[in-house]
């Protein structure tokens, strides 16, 4: 098994405007079940991927608004499961390295707290160099396959959705196909029909996140949440969702300057978007980097409890 070492820090020029910021509510109302609003906490929806690899889910937990003490985050993403290839089968399988395989087994104390405080807690399945991917199943009947195996994933362990990163799958190794248009159009509709109440996130790239539309069937509106992979940057994905859906900014915690982070959160207030997507919260004291997007989204510093 490829030992997943992920840096995903693409950096890139910003220009951003200054704006004068203007109240937004939270809207976390979703085709599934979106992440509700903390007790005193008002604004969009800020979600926070966890290398499992290397830190606890619980750290998500950790920070409240000093104002109102309503959580920082509404959801927390377990990175990351893969798709794999069965050589044998001709098939994929959703797999679990023994990082992800401890979290979900403990999730009495993994998961079950977060979720207690509010915090909706969902997988993320990742490609895994082996030719299998969400862009490349070859029938529909391969797609609600793999499909189920998510929903009982999410059922089996009382987690809140899948979210899909379409990276690293190296279509075409093991003699497996290239991305073809009803791939991920099958495999989402399968996945909303199995969990209709459920988040369904996208990581925006990859052939897959471009490959929304097929037989007149347009899947977008099957999705939760949407948002720009490339942190330290502003990119309105390109997905046609409400902005209360969507995250332009992207930041990863403690690499992304401060001042970044704030001037994303600004302007994902003054603009009227209703997400805001961290990467990489570890186990130190993040309070200083967190408060930066906090203040701008909720008026609030954060306040970090070990």
């Amino acid at each position: 098994m490829f030992t997943l070492v992920r840096s995903r820090v693409r950096m890139a020029a910003l220009a951003l405007s200054a704006v004068a910021a203007l109240a937004f509510g939270d809207s976390t109302a979703t085709t599934g079940a979106a992440a509700a609003p903390a007790p005193g906490k008002q604004g969009p929806t800020s979600v926070a991927y966890v290398e499992v690899n290397n830190n606890s889910m619980l750290n998500v937990g950790k920070y409240t608004l000093a104002n109102g003490g309503g959580n920082v985050f509404g959801v927390a993403v377990i990175f990351a499961a893969n798709i794999n290839y069965d050589p044998g089968t001709k098939a994929a399988q959703l797999y679990f390295n023994e990082n992800v395989q401890r979290v979900l087994d403990n999730a009495a104390t993994e998961i079950r707290p977060l979720q207690q405080k509010g915090v909706k807690v969902v997988l993320s399945v990742l490609g895994n160099h082996q030719g299998a991917g969400f862009a490349n199943f070859p029938s529909q009947q391969a797609a609600s396959a793999f499909a189920k195996q998510l929903s009982d994933t999410v059922a089996k362990y009382g987690l809140d959705g899948i979210d899909f990163d379409d990276e690293y799958a190296e279509y075409g190794n093991n003699g497996t196909g290239q991305p073809n248009d009803s791939s991920f159009v099958y495999l989402v509709t399968a996945l909303r029909a199995s969990m209709p109440d459920k988040i369904i996130s996208l990581y925006n790239i990859g052939p897959a996140a471009s490959r929304l539309s097929y037989g007149g069937v347009d899947v977008s509106s099957k999705f939760d949440y949407a948002w720009n992979p490339y942190y330290g940057t502003w990119q309105v994905p390109g997905i046609a969702l409400p902005k209360s859906k969507l995250s332009p900014a992207a930041v990863e915690i403690g690499r992304t300057s401060q001042s970044t982070v704030a001037d994303l959160a600004r302007r994902t207030v003054s603009e009227g978007y209703g997400v805001y997507l961290t990467y990489n919260l570890d186990g130190a004291d993040r309070g200083a980097d967190v408060s930066a997007f906090t203040r701008e989204l909720y008026g609030s510093d954060a306040v970090y409890t070990p």
